[in-house]
């Protein structure tokens, strides 16, 4: 690969409290080199001229589905895992398009095969363009849980998913069934959902023996935990079980945000696929747009003023907050990056938003080399027409993108 040197008109590192002026970067082999002002051009170097924008780490989102989309619902055991793993390359490029160097695949949407392992592999062989895929696998469940889809059929079909597990035996052997197959992390839903047809949010998915279970046999084999939790008794009962991530967390209470923060426990919150749809949860307009599904309007109506209450909470409190947006869950219509507006729009402050899904989301992800921009770090980089320091709706204009030093948004 031929040095490139791009020249910034402001430069964020993913770290600082706000932007840090004009710097000159070069990068070679997919590395990050030197960031100083005013770099001589040698011999042979690919100029990239970048002055009238804001240069930043490559985005990091920690929660989507690329297997899964909301219109989906009633039609999803028609589908063939050929045709997810299009869905899952489709989602990738789009990720790429607007920002996203790295994902986190949190539920393999394939119940009988492992097609977001396939994906992966497409994309790190070169097959298919896309962000960089994290796999955690299928979302484990117990039965009647969060993940038990067979309650869409009929009781006479005898439903099969991978992904079921009841006691800590069982569970035991399908979270090693999982690590064999390829995920590098484990999640399983701690509770009930909102998108789920049999279930409740309140709902306690497992025991705290089988959570205690679930995360001691991935530890055995060095896989963190994420654990889908909305209601405050589960979301207690998974951080004390000894889960890396939170996600969603939609109706922790006070004391256990606070719990949340003790044990150092990261929180996912998707707050555009949650705290807005609370929000405007009694719009039947809304509904239409986002898929109109009959559980999550309804559940929704049922909760929208703790979910609202709960995300003021969060952003008075110091809980190391990773971006997420439960895209899959949520249109891939969507950018995802209006994650950054909704949050900004619940109280968190514009930095603590931009580190949410570059520095405090590598470090969740326990990955050294993205997240931040520095001599030795890989070179996953965007920039934006502006300052999202002051104008956070610049996220959703993403004009450049480079992966591990290759452009793959021209400026």
């Amino acid at each position: 690969m031929p040095v490139t040197l791009i020249h910034a008109g402001t430069f964020w590192d993913g770290v600082s409290d706000a932007p840090l002026g004009p710097r000159d970067i070069r990068i070679e082999d997919g590395v990050i080199k030197e960031i100083i002002e005013n770099i001589p051009v040698s011999k042979g170097a690919e100029e990239i001229d970048l002055r009238d924008r804001m240069v930043m780490p490559g985005l990091i989102d920690c929660h989507v589905h690329i297997t899964l989309r909301p219109e989906m619902t009633g039609s999803f055991w028609s589908h063939s895992a050929g045709y997810k793993a299009l869905l899952g390359a489709q989602a990738l490029q789009s990720h790429l398009t607007n920002g996203f160097t790295t994902v986190r695949d949190c539920g393999d949407m394939d119940f009988h095969g492992y097609t977001v392992r396939d994906v992966k592999r497409a994309v790190e062989q070169g097959l298919i363009p896309g962000a960089r895929l994290i796999n955690s696998g299928h979302m484990l469940s117990a039965r009647s849980g969060h993940m038990d889809v067979t309650s869409l059929l009929s009781p006479d079909c005898n439903g099969w998913q991978n992904n079921l597990a009841d006691g800590p035996a069982e569970i035991q052997r399908v979270v090693r069934e999982e690590i064999k197959w390829g995920a590098e992390w484990i999640k399983f839903a701690a509770s009930g959902g909102f998108s789920s047809p049999a279930d409740d949010p309140v709902d306690v998915g497992y025991t705290r023996e089988e959570m205690e279970s679930l995360v001691a046999t991935a530890t055995q084999y060095h896989r963190p935990v994420a654990a889908h939790l909305h209601g405050d008794e589960a979301v207690r009962m998974a951080v004390l079980a000894g889960v890396r991530s939170v996600e969603h967390g939609a109706m922790a209470s006070k004391e256990t945000l606070r719990l949340i923060e003790e044990k150092g426990v990261f929180l996912v919150p998707t707050q555009y696929a949650g705290v807005r749809s609370a929000r405007f949860c009694d719009s039947e307009e809304f509904w239409i747009s986002a898929g109109n599904n009959p559980y999550e309007k309804l559940k929704m109506r049922m909760y929208k003023d703790v979910l609202i209450e709960n995300a003021r909470n969060l952003a008075e409190s110091n809980i190391k907050i990773a971006f997420g947006t439960d895209l899959g869950i949520l249109s891939y219509r969507v950018n995802g990056a209006v994650e950054f507006s909704e949050m900004v729009a619940n109280g968190i402050s514009p930095v603590r938003a931009l580190r949410a899904a570059t520095s405090v989301a590598a470090e969740l992800l326990m990955k050294d080399d993205i997240g931040t921009l520095a001599p030795g770090k890989c070179a996953d980089l965007i920039a934006v027409p502006g300052n999202p320091f002051e104008d956070i709706t610049v996220m959703e204009k993403v004009s450049f993108v480079m992966k591990a030093g290759i452009v793959c948004k021209p400026a």
